[in-house]
């Protein structure tokens, strides 16, 4: 008897749907291409040109991050159209700490069972992301992997790259005690944390992610995928206009765990409770697991997405300027001498 021939997608991989999938997202990555990119999709790479004239020393500025367990809950939702912009916010807000300008974007998908629209989906909130940073989407690998992920799960990862003046790189070396720490609103819990809220979520409260109930207007699954604050076209403007000293995205490990990364030898943080506004999901989900304040402020941003430290001369102005730009703002802090330690009052 005759074996049967096998063929790639009797293995699992399926060719044509890959095809499929690049064809139905062309049109919408093409919509990131401003007139720096001299390449098409499908390539071996991506091509980015630099505006000539434009920086007399430039220096890139590169960050890759995924989404972490977020994705769990995309999967239980069925929700695929906004996991992309966390994606592309927790690479390119890493980026824009070191006064970056984005420029360009790769992803990277991974899943068991490459589905054409579910993908689409992703690739769609990937492109809003770009477009929200102002940045090009000009690669990306999709990969199907048949027995290493399951048929309903995919992964993440991004790869931002931007561009910087040598002479504005912002690295924290001209803080002092006395710099004024100003606060950016985020939109939620953003993109880490998600183990616990996962734990408090599914496993102590037990909660129907589709049911809307107190203290939201919305269901649990969406005020819980809720995307990640991009602040690239926030910030932007304020260092053309400011000598921003320091700037810090809060992201795992909080407050604590970040404002220290940008402060010089000699320096600490003092920041006050109760100086901004502590979105509803975070006291929600401190209630639901019985988690302590200090796990809570050590594991989420507590409603600070992005942070800058000033001189105390430009706060005024740069609150102004953020409240002008509609985004929530607070002074929270200020530096003091020390040995990098994060201080509440």
């Amino acid at each position: 008897m005759t074996e049967k021939k096998l063929t790639y997608k009797d293995a699992g991989v399926d060719i044509d749907a890959g095809e499929d999938f690049v064809r139905a997202i062309a049109p919408m990555v093409k919509t990131t291409f401003g007139p720096e990119v001299v390449t098409d999709l499908g390539g071996f790479g991506g091509l980015f040109a630099l505006e000539p004239g434009r920086y007399s020393e430039p220096v890139l500025v590169s960050g890759t991050d995924g989404v972490g367990t977020k994705l769990k809950l995309a999967f239980l939702t069925g929700r695929h159209d906004t996991i992309g912009i966390d994606l592309v916010a927790m690479c390119v807000n890493d980026i824009l700490v070191s006064g970056a300008r984005p420029l360009f974007f790769l992803d990277y998908l991974a899943t068991g069972k490459l589905k054409v629209k579910r993908s689409a989906d992703v690739v769609r909130g990937i492109v809003e992301g770009c477009r929200r940073s102002r940045c090009a989407l000009i690669g990306g690998e999709t990969a199907e992997m048949p027995d290493f992920y399951g048929n309903e799960e995919y992964d993440l990862a991004g790869f931002a790259v931007g561009v910087v003046e040598r002479s504005r790189i912002i690295d924290g070396s001209t803080i002092v005690p006395g710099d004024q720490i100003i606060g950016i609103a985020s939109t939620g819990i953003h993109s880490n944390g998600y183990s616990l809220v996962r734990k408090i979520v599914l496993e102590r409260m037990q909660l129907d992610l589709e049911r809307k109930a107190a203290p939201f207007d919305r269901s649990y699954g969406e005020v819980l995928l809720e995307p990640t604050e991009i602040y690239v076209e926030t910030v932007l403007p304020l260092l053309d206009r400011y000598p921003l000293k320091g700037l810090s995205h809060i992201t795992g490990g909080g407050l604590p765990g970040n404002l220290p990364r940008i402060l010089p030898p000699g320096c600490a943080v003092q920041l006050h409770k109760g100086s901004w506004e502590i979105p509803l999901v975070f006291p929600w989900l401190a209630e639901g697991g019985n988690v302590p304040e200090e796990e809570m402020y050590r594991t989420f941003n507590m409603g600070i997405g992005f942070a800058l430290i000033v001189s105390p001369r430009d706060v005024e102005g740069v609150l102004a300027d953020l409240a002008k730009a509609r985004r929530q703002a607070w002074k929270i802090g200020e530096v003091h001498e020390g040995n990098g330690e994060v201080h509440f009052s």
